[in-house]
């Protein structure tokens, strides 16, 4: 099972540079490795990850079979109002995970 860690402060004052932190807890296999009896190993990544801010896209990347596993983002932003951040990754095999970090700007 898939399980999110997000790291968003709580507050900032009004035009800080907010770092944000993200960790999927993903196997991302790659459909290139083979078993013992030689069947290949299905593909199953993570193809998207994105990140919103009251509803405006702020950040997004697309993954492909050499991402490592447990993808862990980390990117920046300026704190400009207090809101809601949400979270969404999909993958292949229907997978889908959301997870969402408000933050109070003062």
């Amino acid at each position: 099972m898939a399980a999110a860690l997000i790291n968003v402060p709580k507050k900032a004052k009004n035009g800080d540079i907010i770092e944000i932190k993200t960790l999927m807890s993903h196997i991302m296999e790659t459909g290139y490795r083979h078993t013992s009896s030689g069947e290949v190993v299905p593909r199953d990544i993570i193809t998207s990850f994105s990140c919103r801010f009251e509803g405006d896209e702020i950040f997004r990347a697309d993954l492909f079979p050499a991402t490592a596993a447990n993808p862990f983002f980390s990117f920046f932003t300026v704190a400009t109002k207090s809101g809601k951040f949400d979270f969404e990754w999909i993958g292949d095999n229907g997978f889908s995970e959301t997870a969402s970090a408000s933050i109070t700007v003062e």
